[in-house]
């Protein structure tokens, strides 16, 4: 690139990337507002919270890189094509793709970043936030614990803490259970929550002990020193961890296992996923062709270009619906697929068709009869 490609392109690029910061913030403030009942409901921690959100953050940039770019590169040109800037290039002497050029490259950077989030980031992050999510789901030490409350939980069972420590530690538990039969309750100086080795949640007290009637009626009293209270019988045996189509990785889309088959979906399902994938990237040009040619596809105007800006916005708007429209068709008719990579390919093709005959130069008439006398006299 040559210097004023180099100066378009700082002009171009600084409000696409202030445009997208501004879209994940908004982004990660919806996630962290919508995550605040992990606290509140779940009793879990701020950092699970701030987790979730961070993995949250991959989801939204595949959707805000192409409305960013859109958004970041319709500031930008306005701006240049205001000041007369694109203008005075194309007077010292620049032909229409080395104008142009320095917002293309942008356009593919942005491609590139989507492509690499969907194949990578993405599934590892949604794969990752399936499993904190069950693991909450799961958690029966937030559940069954509050500090200075007795909380029910299921099949007869009560549980009361006096003090819960930052590092995980009960202290003065009680621990009340009915199973109709017998009704046995355990009182401890401490305890805490842990796993066995097949995964198992148990509940270990220490320095405690533990009261029952026998069947004769007579209370029947044990101390012990450590005791691990099994919590398997309230655990859910139908909770599994399922992962589903926007959870894997392009490798399982396309060649899915009988077992991922089972339980995520449909192989049309997948492999509709899979193209997506693929070919959201395009629409980070679609959005800066059709930016270009909203601002450079018609005459200078000093008042503004706001109709043009509008018409681009919604026909971007409008291909977008139609590729999430493609990708939910393509799940039952695998023949739609080549259609999610048509779509934008044919929007930046017409768009770009646009913008060239736009800048087409035009010789006036004068010109050609100067020309006609040259070419007979010579």
């Amino acid at each position: 690139m040559n210097l004023i490609q180099r100066y378009l392109f700082r002009q171009i690029l600084f409000p696409v990337v202030a445009a997208c910061a501004a879209l994940a913030g908004i982004g990660i403030l919806s996630q962290s507002l919508d995550q605040l009942q992990v606290i509140v409901e779940r009793g879990q921690s701020v950092w699970v919270m701030v987790k979730l959100t961070l993995l949250a953050l991959p989801q939204l940039l595949a959707v805000i890189l192409p409305i960013g770019l859109f958004v970041g590169a319709l500031i930008a040109l306005t701006r240049l094509q205001r000041e007369q800037e694109l203008t005075a290039s194309f007077a010292g002497g620049m032909t229409r793709w080395q104008v142009i050029s320095p917002a293309a490259r942008i356009a593919v950077l942005v491609a590139l970043a989507t492509l690499f989030v969907n194949v990578f980031l993405l599934p590892w992050a949604q794969q990752e936030a399936r499993r904190q999510a069950f693991d909450i789901r799961t958690d029966l030490a937030a559940l069954l614990v509050e500090e200075g409350q007795f909380v029910q939980g299921p099949d007869g069972l009560t549980v009361y803490v006096q003090q819960i420590e930052q590092n995980g530690l009960l202290k003065n538990l009680f621990v009340y259970l009915d199973d109709k039969d017998k009704v046995t309750t355990w009182n401890a100086a401490e305890a805490r929550f842990s796993r066995d080795a097949a995964g198992t949640p148990v509940l270990t007290m220490i320095d405690g002990s533990a009261q029952r009637y026998s069947s004769g009626g007579v209370l029947e009293t044990l101390s012990f020193g450590r005791y691990d209270f099994s919590l398997a019988p309230f655990v859910g045996v139908t909770d599994t961890l399922r992962f589903k189509p926007t959870d894997l990785y392009l490798r399982q889309l396309l060649n899915p296992t009988a077992k991922i088959v089972e339980v995520a979906g449909a192989r049309g399902e997948l492999l509709a996923e899979a193209h997506s994938r693929l070919s959201s990237p395009l629409y980070a040009l679609v959005a800066m062709a059709l930016a270009l040619s909203a601002i450079l596809g018609g005459a200078f105007s000093r008042t503004g270009y706001t109709l043009r800006i509008a018409k681009a916005a919604g026909l971007f708007l409008l291909l977008r619906v139609v590729g999430y429209g493609l990708v939910a068709g393509s799940a039952w008719n695998a023949g739609l697929n080549v259609l999610q990579y048509v779509v934008p390919i044919v929007a930046v093709a017409v768009s770009l068709r646009v913008l060239f005959r736009a800048l087409k130069p035009r010789r006036s008439r004068g010109a050609r009869v100067l020309r006609d006398l040259k070419a007979r006299f010579a």
